[in-house]
């Protein structure tokens, strides 16, 4: 791709890192078209402080934006639908592959017990770094993933080892 009126440096790290960006953000909002505009905000903020992040780590910066923008839009527009009955086991569940059906109880997850696990497990982030980025404790950190995993347990028990017990 070629970048014109953009800082060069910049733009060899957003080629280097998009696609990985991408589906992190896919992986916390859970729609492919809102991945993109989470990202893409981002990257604006990134472009516009680019100067003074440079020599740092932009990359953390990138991922606190979009994580802690994408939390935000989950505040504006909650999208939970609650119910009185549990939900409803997909048609055929032996035959759906894990991955989807991860993807489908990770999405049922709060936004932030989502951010949590996206960090942590797909990302590969210490309980440190994720807590900086979310702006929240480490004990909190470790409170919402635990919870996730629990409730991961619950929505898809047909995933087994894939969610694993927790490790206290």
């Amino acid at each position: 791709m070629r970048w014109t009126g953009v800082d060069s440096d910049f733009a060899a790290f957003v080629e280097a890192r998009q696609h990985r960006l991408l589906r992190s953000a896919y992986l916390v909002c859970g729609d492919h078209h809102l991945a993109e505009d989470l990202l893409q905000g981002a990257l604006v903020k990134l472009a516009l402080r680019w100067n003074r992040v440079r020599e740092g780590d932009p990359e953390a910066f990138l991922r606190t934006v979009m994580y802690r923008d994408a939390v935000s839009w989950w505040r504006r527009f909650r999208r939970e639908q609650l119910s009185d009955a549990p939900p409803e086991r997909p048609a055929g569940g032996d035959d759906v592959p894990s991955r989807l059906v991860f993807e489908a109880a990770l999405r049922r997850l709060p936004p932030r017990q989502r951010a949590v696990l996206v960090l942590r497990y797909f990302d590969d982030l210490t309980e440190a770094r994720t807590a900086d980025i979310l702006g929240v404790t480490v004990g909190t950190v470790k409170s919402q993933a635990s919870a996730a995993l629990r409730k991961l347990r619950d929505l898809a028990p047909e995933l087994g080892e894939m969610v694993g017990k927790d490790r206290r």
